[in-house]
């Protein structure tokens, strides 16, 4: 077996949205610089994924100098600019509630147009804080629009070995991670605990629990039943169905598709 390493890397500049692969990445207090530092909430200020949108994993993303662009299913793209004085409001991801600056109206109609709902696309700014779940990892550590942590590693030995048990195989991209490793043998990455990466160290905090957003087909947006409930019969923890590592950085660095990963602990 080949030595442990990185073969993919990847950002989601907009929490739900389609994701960006990339050569490396730049890991700050924030995690993956320019990792869902956006989302669109409802007119409450809720944070809306591709559980009750699917169709959202169909709007690709790119990240600019001056913003980010979203592009429709049929080509059509919008620039999303939202300065730091831009309009503030209170936002909410499951417990945790910040505030964010609100994207133009301009902007918001397109996609509220584009989804069927009254939305609003958000920026998490630098003054802004929310902290990782304090349930496993008590230091302070931000982290912006994911759901709990800022890093998700995920390998592809499990994956083969769970498309080992489906009748159609899927991709990585229904588990959304931000590092793809390979090089060693299924679910050994339930068990890291340290771990280093090109020039950063990471802390494991806990093996993800899935949701039925991995039901999502992210070429289609359709929605099966697959691979959650195959997952389910033999990968249910006490955390729940599990498929994955959540990491938080314990410095910062870059890290490249093809660095070696070493399992300190």
């Amino acid at each position: 077996m080949t030595s442990l390493h990185v073969t993919e890397l990847n950002l989601y500049p907009v929490k739900s949205c389609a994701g960006v692969s990339v050569d490396q990445l730049r890991i700050s207090e924030w995690g993956p610089e320019g990792d869902r530092r956006y989302m669109l909430v409802d007119a409450a200020g809720k944070f809306v994924t591709g559980r009750k949108f699917p169709q959202m994993v169909l709007l690709k993303t790119q990240i600019h100098p001056e913003g980010i662009s979203i592009t429709s299913p049929k080509g059509d793209s919008i620039m999303a600019t939202i300065p730091e004085d831009a309009q503030r409001i209170e936002v909410e991801v499951w417990r945790d509630k910040m505030v964010a600056a609100v994207a133009s109206s301009e902007i918001n109609d397109w996609l509220s147009r584009l989804l069927g709902q009254e939305l609003k696309l958000v920026h998490m700014p630098e003054d802004s804080f929310r902290q990782v779940d304090r349930e496993y990892y008590a230091a302070d550590q931000r982290v912006a629009f994911s759901d709990g942590y800022p890093v998700l590693v995920t390998n592809e030995s499990s994956l083969a070995e769970l498309n080992g048990r489906l009748e159609e195989s899927i991709v990585m991209k229904r588990f959304r991670p931000n590092i793809v490793v390979n090089g060693t043998s299924p679910w050994e990455e339930d068990d890291w605990n340290h771990l280093r990466i090109g020039e950063v160290e990471f802390r494991a905090v806990k093996p993800c629990s899935r949701c039925v957003f991995t039901t999502v087909d992210p070429m289609t947006a359709e929605k099966g039943k697959e691979p959650l409930r195959t997952l389910a019969g033999y990968r249910r923890k006490e955390l729940g169905v599990i498929f994955g590592q959540n990491l938080v950085q314990l410095n910062h660095g870059v890290i490249k598709v093809g660095d070696s990963v070493e399992i300190i602990g």
